[in-house]
């Protein structure tokens, strides 16, 4: 709806658009509440964001301020609806989508605000959660967005997509989708730890692009890979009573094999070109585990030798935590644990529930209940949903 109404307002009128599907949001709960909801809540939003528009249209004052490329349907009133159908046609508004992806992307911006202005604008992330996915505060991530929307609103157009700095806008966005995957996957959500329709959002956007020659990279094709090798394990992901079900104790008989086939085959599509990218690695990794029956028969050298590499071009503390748990899998807790205490700038991992927890995991295999008990209890208070509650809270009886 957004990318629709930015094509008739400009992008200069984001926040019109933005303000037009708030008032359709709006209207819903209204008429919803009375008429119960229609049979396609889609088209219904879709219709009313429309008429909004028209409204707002037939004002000259409003009309004389908006995109240039609109200038002549305001002319003459007749021709306004025509050309609102036209932006709201379906084919359109992907086009439009994959424009508004590249203008969220302006070389103005640093790329992690390029990437929260994707996540913000086009796939309408709150501030808190697209904060808690780059680790900083809301108020800096408040703060970020704004200064993006301000350069955004002085661009007299949507991108083109032939212009010369596509390939450079192109990695922002693929950062931008990979962490709305992740946020679906193992997100930071109050309300729950695993969003499939997030997972299921990424996924298509990321199929859009693909869908586009030019930005049909080996990249973008591992990126693809990876979200359908990830994406396949969902289902184990969370059991019958809702909570969350480690790697360990997952059922892989009920892992979609549709899934994980497609993602072997988008990261035989990505083994091209002369640039490994951390996609690859991760793509690389995710098919290791689907290719390996069971916990034990998983091949750990070979996954921390991804982790070297990845730690290599594009270390994090998050990596090096994943990386720790594959080397205690390999070689032991002693050994998991020193690389858990050896991580660089580990202090960005003070409120990720996940760090102490890893450390527990290891102190109870290592026999040190007491130890376990300590770090569970601190992964715990970190807790940032109850599906993670419930878990951590079952850990902590595990030690008694």
């Amino acid at each position: 709806m957004v990318a629709a109404l930015t094509r008739i307002f400009g992008v200069h009128n984001l926040a019109l658009a933005e303000d037009v599907v708030q008032d359709a949001f709006c209207r819903a709960l209204e008429v919803w509440t009375t008429r119960g909801v229609p049979d396609s809540p889609s088209a219904w939003l879709m219709t009313t964001a429309k008429n909004r528009a028209l409204d707002l249209l037939r004002r000259d004052r409003t009309a004389q301020s908006l995109a240039p490329e609109m200038t002549r349907i305001v002319a003459a009133e007749w021709a306004m609806a025509p050309a609102v159908d036209e932006a709201f046609d379906a084919h359109t508004i992907r086009d439009e989508q994959l424009r508004m992806m590249f203008s969220c992307c302006h070389p103005r911006l640093q790329e992690d605000a390029q990437v929260a202005l994707v996540l913000n604008v086009l796939c309408g992330f709150g501030a808190a959660e697209i904060a808690s996915a780059f680790l900083v505060s809301r108020a800096a991530m408040e703060k970020r967005l704004s200064r993006g929307k301000q350069v955004l609103a002085r661009a007299k157009r949507l991108f083109d997509l032939a212009d010369t700095d596509f390939a450079q806008r192109l990695s922002a966005v693929q950062c931008a989708l990979y962490l709305l995957f992740n946020e679906g996957y193992h997100g930071a959500s109050a309300e729950r730890a695993v969003r499939v329709e997030l997972c299921g959002e990424a996924m298509r956007l990321t199929a859009m692009l693909r869908e586009y020659a030019p930005a049909a990279t080996p990249a973008t094709n591992a990126l693809a890979a990876l979200m359908c090798l990830h994406a396949a394990r969902l289902s184990a992901r969370i059991d019958a009573t809702g909570d969350l079900n480690p790697l360990a104790d997952q059922d892989r008989s009920i892992w979609d094999q549709r899934l994980i086939a497609d993602g072997l085959s988008l990261l035989d599509a990505s083994a091209t070109g002369d640039e490994i990218t951390p996609y690859h690695l991760e793509a690389g990794i995710a098919a290791t585990h689907a290719a390996a029956r069971t916990l034990e028969d998983t091949n750990w050298s070979q996954i921390v030798g991804l982790y070297d590499r990845l730690m290599i071009i594009s270390p994090s503390p998050v990596v090096a935590l994943n990386r720790a748990i594959a080397v205690a899998h390999r070689d032991g807790a002693d050994r998991g644990l020193e690389e858990l205490h050896a991580i660089p700038d580990r202090e960005r991992l003070v409120r990720y529930p996940f760090y102490p927890a890893a450390l527990a995991e290891l102190e109870l295999r290592r026999g040190n209940r007491g130890a376990a008990r300590t770090q569970f209890v601190a992964a715990l208070g970190l807790a940032r949903n109850a599906t993670e509650r419930r878990f951590l809270e079952r850990r902590v009886a595990s030690c008694e």
